[in-house]
């Protein structure tokens, strides 16, 4: 009730003002009202309107993306209400969206990813997308909840990225550099070609930094390249591939009297061993897109993301192997019924997931000091994972003001298990699949004039078991485990205000998520899943963009962003435990963001962002709760030509400038060892200053 009742009073207030506001304007010249963009999502939804689309989508433009220091991308994707992505010196990061995926130990799960039409999101159900160079992307959207069926109907929703593109010229050129505290660097050049029929985007980056804690170096190198062939008016073959060198050294979490006392230590067993991660990652995509006529197109695509790491890790020393390949393929056209339009979405993807891990002994306590040291074979495991999901969508345009989105995916998953090490006639390979599960979604808008839009959407997803969920405290295959699943009611609206210069979203969502998925600890790094209850999720978000232009030397650019959260354990009991009614563990239930900027018809610019965030509950009992904390950072920059096509850009940014102690991330569920406090905290970087030089040549 108390949303609801939010929720009218601020569209009451809103309305009443910007009907005011909108009379005054009416005499004022258009073409000195400066609008805010048409913001456009991916080709691949069945509307690309964001207006338009019957779903709380967060965008984040290329311009947005480079609105900090170009390095990490949490700085950024946490300005998107509902949306919170916890980081520790890049390495380890955890993405939920209103809630899902809160009370991942490491990582994230529950979300899907793309980049372009190649997942993103590996067969366990890991997604990694800080491995992707910021200067490579050209829009990022966030779609909250499992309103997408196009996308895996996942729990949490699902992330799209899109790779950069040039369409300015024939060709380009492009060196920057990212220098600041802690050792931070950032070396980047790219070219681009864009021809009639055919385009080419060739980057290589590197990114290091010294860490400011214990044992946190880091080093990531990566080659990108991308492009177009065969160009025509009805047809191009799209290619893509990345390959990503990383080796990060692993400070781990730390007790609160280290955290308050000395927050730069790392984990005294981390520190001795060495403990790091190391990987060579390759994605690669072909895509092709055609028309058959005039009502009907296809693109389809063949993706492999391949994976070798090596962990280095106190208690052992993990080797993991993945090869992943999939195919996708997806019709959209348009029909009518009568005088009734439709367009429509129906594909099919397709995704094989091979794993190997393997753990060895880590001997770091007999080598001298000089860190890891690798012994004896402990476990050795091969999983093969395939899944595939078919899926559908229709839109009916039932008049001018009204429509109604309808969609359906089903996925079919199944694995294979074998445990090769210790080898024993009781562990033959075992198969197992969960039963099919579909997942709808209906949707009706309301669009009473071209600036505003209402929608209601009602939709059911779900989210498969990772990994380690799988499996039992002897290795082998949990069939007690099936996948979470929930239903998500949501209420919004789009609104434009001011002559378009005002863009307002609210949306209002309600999801109760069932069979909720719990990675019981048993071990160091061994965990086991059980199915343990139910969470409920709640909550009102709203954002705001205004576009202000004060005359003719100054603009200003603002955002507000807030999410208000409930989240909870409806029904949970976990080892004899009853924790209904406990706040959910690691997710605020509220957190805010507000930013400006100042351009000026000269070139110089200023930037100023702030975030709330809330306090965390840490762990299930809601016995303890990381302190909320507020972050302010600063940048100003120039833009300026030197020559005709030579384009300069300089900048210099401040992050924390309050030099706020706080907790980036934290572990959930952290557990005590003899008479040790529990390792909650990840502390965030303190006060830090960085500055970035570029130059663009366009011929």
């Amino acid at each position: 009730m108390i949303l609801k009742k939010y929720f009218l009073l601020s569209v009451l207030f809103i309305s009443k003002n910007s009907l005011a506001q909108e009379k005054k304007i009416q005499n004022i010249d258009s073409t000195k009202t400066q609008k805010l963009n048409e913001v456009l999502i991916s080709p691949l939804h069945i509307n690309r309107d964001l207006q338009n689309s019957p779903a709380s989508i967060g965008v984040l433009s290329e311009k947005e993306l480079l609105r900090n220091n170009a390095t990490d991308i949490s700085n950024v994707i946490n300005t998107i209400p509902g949306v919170f992505m916890q980081s520790s010196n890049i390495t380890t990061t955890r993405i939920s969206i209103r809630g899902i995926g809160a009370r991942t130990p490491y990582g994230t799960n529950k979300i899907r990813a793309f980049y372009g039409n190649i997942p993103l999101t590996s067969g366990n159900s890991e997604t990694v997308i800080d491995d992707i160079d910021l200067q490579n992307i050209n829009q990022i959207e966030v779609i909250k909840g499992p309103l997408s069926s196009i996308y895996g109907a996942g729990l949490g929703g699902a992330i799209l990225i899109s790779p950069q593109t040039f369409n300015k010229g024939n060709y380009q050129t492009q060196i920057s550099s990212v220098f600041g505290s802690f050792g931070l660097l950032k070396n980047r050049v790219g070219f681009n070609l864009n021809k009639k029929s055919a385009s080419l985007n060739l980057s290589y980056h590197n990114l290091k930094t010294d860490g400011w804690r214990e044992n946190s170096a880091y080093n990531r190198e990566g080659i990108t390249l991308g492009g177009e062939l065969f160009r025509k008016k009805n047809s191009k073959l799209t290619y893509f591939s990345n390959y990503t060198y990383l080796k990060a050294y692993i400070p781990s979490s730390i007790n609160k009297s280290t955290f308050e006392n000395n927050p730069q230590a790392g984990a005294p067993t981390w520190v001795a061993s060495q403990g790091f991660k190391e990987y060579k990652s390759t994605l690669a995509g072909l895509a092709y897109d055609f028309s058959i006529n005039e009502n009907l197109k296809n693109s389809t695509s063949i993706f492999i993301n391949y994976k070798d790491s090596n962990e280095p890790r106190p208690f052992d020393i993990l080797r993991q192997y993945t090869f992943a390949s999939g195919a996708r393929t997806q019709f959209s056209g348009d029909f009518k019924i009568g005088k009734i339009k439709n367009q429509f979405i129906a594909g099919l993807e397709y995704f094989r997931d091979n794993y190997s891990g393997n753990t060895f002994q880590n001997l770091y306590q007999q080598n001298n000091g000089n860190g890891s040291l690798q012994g004896d074979q402990l476990t050795a495991t091969d999983q093969k994972r395939d899944f595939y999901n078919i899926f559908s969508q229709i839109r009916t345009l039932l008049s001018e003001h009204f429509e109604i989105q309808a969609g359906l995916n089903y996925n079919k998953t199944k694995f294979d298990l074998q445990n090769d090490f210790p080898a024993s006639a009781n562990n033959p390979t075992e198969h197992y699949s969960y039963d099919g599960i579909f997942s709808p979604q209906l949707s009706f808008l309301y669009k009473p004039n071209e600036v505003r839009t209402f929608y209601f959407s009602v939709s059911r997803g779900f989210s498969l078991p990772a990994t380690e969920e799988t499996l039992t405290s002897t290795g082998n295959i949990n069939r007690n485990i099936k996948p979470e699943t929930g239903y998500n009611f949501e209420l919004g609206g789009k609104l434009h205000f001011f002559n378009k210069k005002l863009y307002t979203e609210i949306a209002i969502y309600r999801m109760e998520i069932k069979d909720l998925l719990v990675a019981k600890r048993i071990g160091d790094d061994q965990y086991e899943g059980v199915n343990a209850g139910k969470t409920f999720h709640e909550g009102i978000e709203i954002s705001l963009n205004h576009n202000w232009p004060i005359n003719r030397v100054f603009t200003l650019n603002s955002y507000v962003g807030t999410s208000i959260g409930n989240y909870e354990f409806k029904e949970f009991v976990d080892n004899g435990n009853d924790f209904s009614g406990n706040k959910l563990t690691g997710v605020p239930a509220n957190t805010a963001s507000a930013g400006f900027t100042l351009n000026t018809n000269s070139g110089f610019y200023f930037t100023a962002d702030f975030q709330f965030t809330d306090k965390i509950p840490m762990n299930d009992s809601n016995a303890d709760y990381s302190d909320s904390y507020s972050l302010l950072n600063l940048k100003t920059g120039y833009q300026f030509e030197i020559l005709s096509g030579l384009k300069a850009h300089l900048d210099a940014g401040i992050n924390n400038v309050m030099n706020e102690k706080y907790a980036s991330m934290i572990l959930t569920n952290a557990t005590a060892v003899g008479n040790a406090q529990p390792r909650f905290y990840y502390p965030g970087l303190p006060v830090n200053f960085y500055g970035i030089i570029s130059l663009n040549y366009v011929f």
